[in-house]
């Protein structure tokens, strides 16, 4: 019936063609932004990126640009030598606990909370999680260097940590809470002493979840039910919370009160977060759940159309649509560091909209094939993280 649906429904046929045109002109940008004289797969995070003022830069522009590339099918068919060369160059900016950082990165030029201890820790889970996704890709048998993570497997620092979350800022703990999850299921898959305590740790994470989320809407954070920027940023830090569940195989507790609000946003363009945010919500939704598959099917086909709209003429996509007041973009956390105007194509956006296209599309076409051998999501947790609908369990 899936293949039925494919070869009479002649809008899929085109949204489909246009994926796989828009696929190719995005691995031509990204050969574009190669920076001079650095190995090959080194990138630009942008065309505006002057690689000599701002070196610092080209981590993320190349850890963002190799998972995309992996997503696309591309980074798996290069030699094993180039592969292993860009991941040693990745690997160059690990310090010796296994925490990865953007060189140039100072303490008073950072922010994210108001202790500069916790404003580190936000940024250095970032730039690992991605790090070591890309280095994944590149060479999925070097095991990681998670020493750094350890000292969370004493339940009560862990315990401790928790308390501190501050959910007037879900968005922002989301992405501290999936982080350090990724690193205690990567302790806890390394097996050994590590592994009985992490899955212990993740234990205590899922109970903390389990007192704190919020009924009426399956979402953590304050102030939901009287603010409407609030009940945004608490699914956009919630969705990172979810792929805990989705990686465990655990069933999602009010999983149809957060498709509800989901699909109160109308399907168009915001920003290349919270975009990727609500597909991705969606589409685990739809494999999860029964609830609204018709409507969800609709949201995500109207969506898919305007991302293949937005993407830019050199093939790359923005982050925001430019406007003339729009904010200069700048990387997570540091404040007073590199920035770029907005609306242009970079790095970070191009993954996160491809993440938002592939996921829509294999909720839509789970037997289609873009190209040969088909998406490669993330296997950690973690935006660019998916699993199969059959990984996910029966449907409620």
């Amino acid at each position: 019936m899936q293949m039925q649906f494919l070869k009479d429904d002649p809008d899929a046929k085109a949204l489909q063609q246009a994926i796989v045109r828009a696929r190719e002109r995005s691995l031509a940008w990204f050969q574009s932004m190669q920076a001079p004289g650095c190995p090959p797969g080194v990138l630009k995070i942008s065309a505006s990126h002057d690689a000599v003022q701002w070196p610092g830069m080209l981590l993320p522009g190349t850890y963002n640009a190799v998972m995309a590339r992996d997503l696309l099918g591309d980074i798996h068919q290069q030699p094993r030598q180039a592969r292993e060369s860009l991941a040693s160059w990745l690997i160059g900016h690990r310090l010796e606990s296994g925490v990865f950082r953007i060189p140039g990165m100072q303490d008073d030029a950072v922010f994210k909370k108001p202790r500069l201890a916790d404003t580190w820790q936000y940024i250095d889970f970032h730039v690992t999680n991605y790090s070591l996704g890309a280095v994944q890709a590149l060479c999925p048998d070097w095991p990681a260097q998670l020493s750094f993570a350890r000292h969370f497997l004493d339940p009560q620092f862990l315990q401790a940590w928790l308390s501190e979350r501050d959910l007037r800022d879900p968005w922002q703990e989301g992405n501290n809470i999936v982080n350090l999850g990724s690193f205690l299921l990567g302790l806890q898959a390394q097996g050994g002493a590590d592994a009985q305590r992490a899955g212990k740790a993740l234990e205590i994470m899922f109970d903390w979840h389990d007192r704190l989320q919020e009924p009426g809407t399956g979402f953590w954070g304050v102030g939901q039910a009287h603010n409407a920027t609030a009940l945004l940023h608490a699914m956009a830090g919630s969705m990172h919370n979810f792929h805990l569940w989705y990686f465990t195989g655990r069933v999602l507790p009010y999983q149809d009160k957060a498709i509800d609000y989901a699909l109160t946003q109308p399907p168009q363009i915001h920003s290349a977060c919270i975009d990727a945010d609500l597909i991705d919500l969606l589409a685990h939704g739809r494999a999860c759940t029964q609830h609204r598959d018709a409507d969800i099917r609709s949201w995500l086909t109207t969506i898919l159309g305007e991302l293949l709209r937005f993407q830019q003429d050199d093939g790359g996509f923005a982050d925001e649509v430019w406007r003339p007041e729009s904010a200069l973009r700048k990387q997570d956390g540091w404040v007073k560091g590199y920035t770029e105007p907005q609306g242009l194509s970079n790095t970070f956006a191009t993954w996160f909209r491809w993440i938002a296209i592939a996921m829509a599309a294999r909720s839509l076409w789970p037997d289609w094939d873009a190209f040969p051998g088909g998406w490669r999501f993330r296997p950690m947790v973690g935006i660019g993280y998916a699993r199969l609908p059959a990984q996910l369990g029966v449907r409620t």
